[in-house]
């Protein structure tokens, strides 16, 4: 079995995976089956796939619950913090002041 990469932010063991749709997704190297819910394989050619499971298609035996890295990486930026709730001053009636004046 091929060793894990690393995160190049936190230095994390992680696999690449490739999804249904074609595209890298960094999971984190050991399986979660708690808080998982990416399935992950190897594929014939050794690739490690990924797919969400559904109730359609729920996880089969040989696939393992891996959480996606960026969920856990600890160096990703934080999320922005919550801007103040401002008061509504009130609702604005524009059709006094567009042309032609209140409609019926």
């Amino acid at each position: 079995m091929p060793k894990p990469a690393h995160c190049t932010s936190c230095g994390a063991p992680i696999w690449w995976t490739i999804t249904d749709a074609g595209r890298r997704l960094a999971v984190d190297a050991a399986p979660d089956p708690e808080k998982g819910n990416t399935a992950v394989m190897r594929d014939g050619r050794g690739t490690y796939v990924s797919r969400r499971p559904t109730d359609e298609l729920p996880l089969m035996a040989w696939e393992k619950l891996h959480v996606p890295h960026v969920a856990t990486c600890e160096t990703r930026r934080p999320v922005q913090e919550e801007l103040p709730v401002t008061q509504c001053l009130g609702v604005i009636r524009l059709d006094d002041h567009r042309k032609g004046g209140r409609r019926p």
